[in-house]
């Protein structure tokens, strides 16, 4: 099983939104997503999507939201408790 919270999970998320989903737009953990433009709705649901895939998991349509979405750190912040990851709070950048 994927855990989460592991900078690996993170890494290979900005690493797929860099190649895949990204305009221009440099991205990090900490990139807000949409609102520096590097992500748009589309691209949102694309990240969706591979993470859905990627984890195996469902996510409820109504918790893809900017708090959620917002960044890399948000999305492993959001997904963590939800998949029984470890403590977020320990991920490393």
């Amino acid at each position: 099983m994927i855990d989460v919270a592991h900078p690996d999970f993170a890494a290979q998320l900005v690493e797929f939104i860099r190649l895949e989903v990204a305009s221009d737009v440099p991205v990090g953990r900490d990139t807000d997503l949409v609102l520096s433009g590097a992500v748009d709705s589309l691209g949102v649901m694309r990240i969706v999507e591979w993470i859905e895939r990627r984890l195996d998991t469902h996510i409820d349509p109504g918790d893809v939201v900017i708090e959620h979405f917002g960044s890399v750190d948000a999305i492993v912040t959001f997904l963590a408790p939800r998949l029984g990851a470890g403590d977020v709070d320990t991920v490393q950048p």
